[in-house]
C-alpha cells in the first residue's frame, strides 16, 4: 500500500513545488508537514511514521534530481522513447460468427432487451 501512496505523492509534490520560483530549495527540503499538505491534497490518510518515511524517501529522489540537473544537456537531443518501436495500426474488421453461438451468447447474458445486451451505465450524465 506504501507504495501506491508514495506513487501519488511524488507527482503531487513535483506539481506543488513546479509552480516557486526556487524549486531548488523546497527540492531538498521536504518535510512530514509538506507531506501532510500533499497528502491531504491526495486524500491519503497517512500515520505520523508514513509521513516521516516519506519525507526521507523524497527528499533521497529529489536530491538526486538535483544531482542529475547539474549535468550538462546542452548538446542532448530530447526523445520520447529509444525503443525504436513504433504504433501498428491495422484497420477494423466486422467478423460475423456463428448464429447458433451468438444465440446462446445472449440467452446466457443475465439482462437483455431484445438482441440487446443491456450493461450498467458508465456515464452519469
Amino acid at each position: 500500500m506504501w507504495l501506491a501512496q508514495a506513487a501519488f505523492l511524488a507527482p503531487l509534490l513535483c506539481f506543488r513545488y513546479n509552480k516557486t520560483a526556487n524549486i531548488q530549495y523546497y527540492m531538498s527540503k521536504i518535510t512530514p508537514e509538506v507531506i501532510e499538505e500533499v497528502a491531504a491534497l491526495a486524500r491519503l490518510g497517512l500515520t505520523e511514521n508514513e509521513k516521516q518515511m516519506y519525507a526521507q524517501q523524497l527528499s533521497v529522489i529529489f536530491e538526486y534530481v538535483d544531482m542529475l540537473q547539474s549535468v550538462d544537456t546542452q548538446d542532448v537531443e530530447g526523445t520520447s522513447q529509444v525503443t525504436g518501436l513504433e504504433d501498428v495500426f491495422r484497420d477494423d474488421v466486422v467478423v460475423d460468427c456463428d448464429q447458433e453461438a451468438r444465440k446462446k451468447m445472449i440467452l446466457m447474458f443475465p439482462e437483455r432487451v431484445g438482441n440487446l445486451l443491456q450493461v450498467k451505465a458508465v456515464f452519469t450524465e
